[in-house]
């Protein structure tokens, strides 16, 4: 006897993304799996019983859903409750926003942004000073986070940071100063570090309900699985407790965060943490432990070129490691069985990253194929493209941070050398292991903005390099079958596929045909994962 299905969907068409396989037009699923695919809008009709779920979409399209191969759900969580400074279009704007929080927190308690804005799309194109967040409050310690590795304080917050015109910068950090040798308030990369260790710490229960409201907006952009390239070990607790709760509405594949881990010592107790929750079986189909994420150079005004930056002749960005030191590092994970991804943004950082790797991979032969990542690749050259290609070494790529930093990339590295990230077009043509994601808080994530920026190169400077642009059948792949493939969890996912998990997108029109422009505000109107609808519209 047939067991009845859960969910059966009729559709215009169901894209398997199985090789060869033309679109069919039903799907089923049956206790979080796909069950069965037909052909025909009915041609499941027999699996349909008392309590299944009939979704009649004539005019819509199945997807698998899609996965972020390197974003930040973490940070995504905290900054749920935080001030919307990325709604404010100016500088007044932004600090009114801030003004009005204070006026309703007691004084005292520090005050938090949301980090995913960027300082050029606002009419200053500057952050804001120490004074001006001041003038917004003096008796709350403010914190303005934009992204993952940038901050600006207000004078309450450098005071309880214990930061002032004497300290000095730990190696691999900012605290920057104006042209009078003052303060800014502004802190980057490692700097960042003085304050983190000094913010109160949010309840249990806060960091879930933030997971579970975070995750819930992935997953309305059509996402069903992120890879996050920054929790800090001490999160894992949180991540378990969440889906405890069942607070994560998305697969989750996590990267432990490196970058305090200076001393083999310090990498050896990350790892020791790490193993315990492999000893206690703690990974499940929701929730896995991927590996540790470290960063070879900066980002947008810190990656390490090979020639200077515009207008700065004897500037050529920073390696945040010493060669010797991150081979040690990578290769004590590698052999505790982790994987590790590196960041990697100008030529530089990239060519000493694959320098590290190579090394790696001499010394430890056999190792599993996607042990070693290469995060971003931003300006990738010809010979490294070869090089990456030649190791095996699998790259993530990521559109939405082009196209919401591309203003900022041009002031420090000039119209062309911005052009030239992500050179997809090559990649793929040269035949390279490339899955795509968003690094919000950089970008915007989401499934369809992703595909419109690599199929047309759209940012916020325009359009910037045209000719690595790839097709929307690629890009698609890119976050589906070659996203599973990079997580090792190709028999599982990435495809639909009878007794593949069920992780499925449905969206309004067929994303593949559909006019490009309507990709970018394009969203699911249900993402199912393993079987339950997790976003419905």
């Amino acid at each position: 006897m047939t067991t009845p299905a859960d969910l059966l969907i009729r559709a215009a068409a169901v894209h398997t993304l199985a090789p060869g396989e033309p679109p069919q037009r039903a799907v089923a699923v049956t206790d979080g799996r796909i069950t069965a695919l037909a052909a025909e809008p009915d041609g499941l009709d027999a699996l349909i019983g008392p309590g299944t779920e009939v979704v009649d979409a004539p005019s819509a399209t199945v997807l698998p859903a899609f996965d972020d191969t390197h974003t930040h759900l973490i940070l995504a969580g905290h900054s749920v409750h935080g001030v919307p400074v990325h709604e404010a279009r100016d500088l007044a704007g932004f600090l009114e926003l801030i003004r009005e929080r204070a006026a309703r927190t007691p004084v005292g308690e520090w005050i938090l942004t949301t980090v995913n804005w960027q300082e050029v799309l606002l009419a200053e194109q500057r952050m804001p000073t120490t004074g001006e967040l001041d003038g917004a409050t003096a008796d709350h310690p403010v914190l303005v986070r934009r992204g993952a590795y940038n901050m600006v304080l207000n004078s309450a917050a450098l005071r309880l940071a214990g930061i002032d015109g004497s300290t000095e910068a730990p190696s691999g950090g900012v605290i920057e100063r104006d042209e009078h040798g003052r303060l800014t308030g502004r802190l980057i990369n490692r700097a960042t570090e003085l304050v983190e260790r000094v913010l109160p710490r949010p309840t249990l229960a806060e960091r879930i309900e933030g997971l579970r409201a975070a995750s819930a907006d992935y997953a309305a952009t059509g996402i069903g699985t992120v890879r996050d390239c920054l929790v800090p070990v001490e999160d894992l607790d949180v991540l378990d407790a969440a889906r405890a709760e069942g607070a994560l509405a998305v697969r989750v594949r996590a990267l432990v965060s490196g970058f305090a881990a200076r001393t083999p010592e310090q990498v050896d107790a990350l790892l020791d943490r790490m193993d315990r929750w492999r000893t206690e079986g703690r990974d499940d189909a929701r929730l896995r432990l991927w590996g540790v994420k470290f960063g070879i150079d900066g980002g947008f005004e810190a990656g390490a070129l090979e020639e200077p930056y515009q207008g700065q002749p004897c500037y050529h960005g920073r390696l945040l490691w010493e060669p010797e030191q991150l081979f040690a590092a990578v290769d004590r994970v590698v052999e505790r069985g982790w994987r590790a991804g590196v960041h990697a943004w100008g030529d530089r950082g990239l060519r000493v990253l694959l320098d590290v790797f190579e090394q790696v991979l001499k010394g430890r032969p056999g190792l599993p194929p996607g042990t070693l990542v290469v995060e971003h690749g931003g300006l990738a050259r010809a010979d490294q493209r070869a090089r990456a290609i030649a190791l095996g070494i699998p790259v993530t790529v990521q559109h939405p941070l082009l196209h919401d930093g591309a203003l900022t990339q041009q002031r420090a590295w000039g119209e062309e050398r911005t052009a030239a990230l992500f050179p997809l077009r090559e990649w793929l043509d040269e035949g390279a292991q490339l899955s795509a994601g968003s690094d919000f808080p950089v970008g915007p994530y989401g499934a369809m903005v992703s595909v419109w920026g690599m199929t047309t190169r759209g940012t916020t400077a325009g359009v910037v390099g045209a000719e690595h642009a790839i097709g929307r059948d690629e890009a698609v792949a890119l976050h589906t079958v070659a996203a599973a493939r990079l997580t090792g969890e190709s028999a599982e996912r990435g495809s639909l596929r009878p007794g593949a998990l069920a992780d499925l997108t449905l969206w309004p029109v067929d994303p593949l045909s559909c006019p490009v422009e309507e990709l970018r505000e394009l969203r699911p109107v249900r993402t199912v994962v393993g079987g339950l609808t997790v976003h419905r519209s």
